[in-house]
């Protein structure tokens, strides 16, 4: 018998690993080891509707009977907690050891916390599963009055969806701008002045200090030298690689598991893929890690192939998407440094003013896009950019045409 594959992760990642390898026939060889209780269930919801609607549940990826059909044989609710390299083996907590040929690391991310803010704090939540939702909704429920540290995508998510639950909300940002490592400064500031229409306080260039901790609640926080008080508190200040498991384990590490274009980490028995990879960027030629659900089915897509005997380098164009309140915002490719050589940056109206793109252009190609409420124009745009072609900013930008002329061009 062929031997193991053994999946440690139960997110995006490790689900489309799953699926692709049981359409390539080798759905009999796969465990699945997840932490978690559940199925690998969709966790975009989790920031938005989930929090409005009290009797709703996680909506698996694929339901329990798929996983049996495929052979799949699933580790739910014990969590690895050592790789034995020499051995090829992965203990579990509840002490069971399995085997692998193959191991891949799906491990995700855990949320930062602030230095000197104590754990276990009744009111202070973060969003990274299914069972940090539920917490929030709950408490959510009962808080007139919302904080959010952190004016990343997760953290505006929940603002945004706090706010039309009519709860008084205030996003703290230490940065000048929101979303900064993700998205245009023209695509900040519009999505700034939206939140603040829609009733949200946003402090920007703001540090949140000394924590003030009455019993098992924060009371208040200090806020660039001003007290503010806390009914209840969101860290949305980013996400940490989960690689403890790796490190043990000798991996090479580096803001996450580093791997090759094949998802590969330095031992070649063992893949990583999703949230946790530090990978190599096809286009920019760089080593990053990105926190986005294409990214993680890309990348187990190239897992798969790789693990199938069929390796192909990982080349996929980097899209994501974040929907707050009124906002849908999709981006494709990666924003170009400003400083950039040849970088021009050209807008695209939509149907409203609120409802455009924005065409960033590096030496005179394409090479990524900002769309804010515009679905139909964004979508043969990433078309675009996916098939290495490109538009002059005069076609790009002239609403009398239909993009997808340029598709069938």
């Amino acid at each position: 018998m062929s031997e193991p594959i053994v999946i440690v992760g139960g997110g995006h990642a490790a689900a489309q690993l799953c699926a692709s390898l049981a359409e390539a026939g080798l759905g009999a060889r796969v465990h699945l080891v997840c932490e978690e209780r559940r199925l690998p269930y969709h966790r975009p919801p989790l920031s938005k509707g989930f929090l409005k609607h009290p009797e709703d549940e996680p909506q698996p990826l694929r339901p329990d009977a798929w996983y049996a059909d495929s052979g799949i044989t699933l580790h739910l609710g014990d969590a690895a907690v050592s790789i034995d390299r020499g051995r090829r083996t992965l203990r579990l907590a509840s002490g069971a050891e399995l085997g692998y040929g193959q191991l891949v690391l799906a491990t995700g991310t855990r949320a930062r916390r602030p230095l000197h803010l104590a754990d276990g704090l009744a009111n202070v939540m973060v969003l990274r599963s299914a069972d940090d939702a539920v917490q929030l909704r709950e408490r959510l429920a009962a808080a007139p009055r919302l904080t959010v540290l952190g004016g990343g995508f997760i953290g505006l998510e929940i603002a945004a969806t706090a706010r039309a639950m009519g709860k008084e909300v205030v996003v703290i940002e230490s940065a000048p701008r929101l979303m900064m490592r993700a998205v245009s400064p023209e695509v900040s500031q519009h999505v700034l002045q939206t939140h603040r229409a829609a009733g949200i306080e946003v402090r920007l260039g703001a540090s949140a200090g000394h924590f003030e901790v009455d019993g098992d609640r924060l009371a208040a926080l200090d806020v660039s030298g001003t007290r503010t008080p806390v009914e209840l508190l969101v860290l949305g200040i980013g996400a940490a690689p989960e690689h403890a498991l790796a490190t043990a384990a000798g991996l090479e590490c580096d803001n996450g598991i580093v791997v090759d274009a094949f998802m590969r980490t330095s031992d070649p028995a063992i893949l990583a893929i999703g949230d946790c990879a530090s990978f190599p960027q096809a286009a920019s030629g760089r080593r990053m890690r990105l926190e986005a659900v294409q990214n993680a089915l890309d990348q187990a897509r190239t897992a798969a192939a790789t693990l199938a005997g069929q390796p192909r380098l990982h080349d996929a164009l980097p899209w994501f998407w974040s929907e707050q309140g009124s906002l849908r915002l999709q981006m494709a490719g990666l924003v170009p440094a400003p400083d950039a050589p040849g970088v021009e940056l050209h807008r695209r109206p939509g149907a409203s003013d609120a409802s455009f793109s924005l065409l960033h252009y590096a030496g005179g190609r394409l090479v990524c896009v900002e769309s804010v409420n515009a679905p139909l124009d964004h979508m043969p745009l990433r078309k675009l950019l996916e098939a290495g072609r490109s538009l002059s900013p005069a076609e790009a930008c002239d609403t009398a045409v239909p993009l997808k002329k340029y598709l069938a061009g």
